[in-house]
């Protein structure tokens, strides 16, 4: 299946290869691009609800003491994510190929 991600939920995936809740994986967003992408609330638990009904994510057991919930990819996830980074690496050859590599 090749399906093209958008950037928030590429890095949404990305983040989940531990064990994180919303506002972990808010700044581990903003952590790997370093400040450049951050994702507002309600974008992020729209784009997790959709992800959990696709089944590329799973939401752990919650902890009877938080409020918080948890997620984690699943292994459909990671293959989705694996194809885009495969899909990226041609785009990225293609410009290269047409453009030239910038020096």
């Amino acid at each position: 299946m090749n399906i093209a991600l958008t950037e928030a939920v590429y890095y949404i995936l990305l983040s989940l290869d531990e064990p994180l809740h919303g506002y972990g994986i808010m700044q581990k967003i903003e952590e790997l691009t370093q400040g450049r992408l951050s994702i507002a609330a309600g974008t992020l638990y729209g784009a997790l609800s959709t992800l959990e009904e696709r089944e590329w994510i799973i939401a752990l057991p919650e902890d009877k003491d938080s409020r918080r919930k948890s997620y984690l990819i699943t292994e459909e996830g990671r293959n989705i994510l694996k194809d885009e980074i495969l899909r990226l690496q041609e785009l990225l050859r293609n410009g290269e190929k047409v453009l030239g590599a910038s020096k």
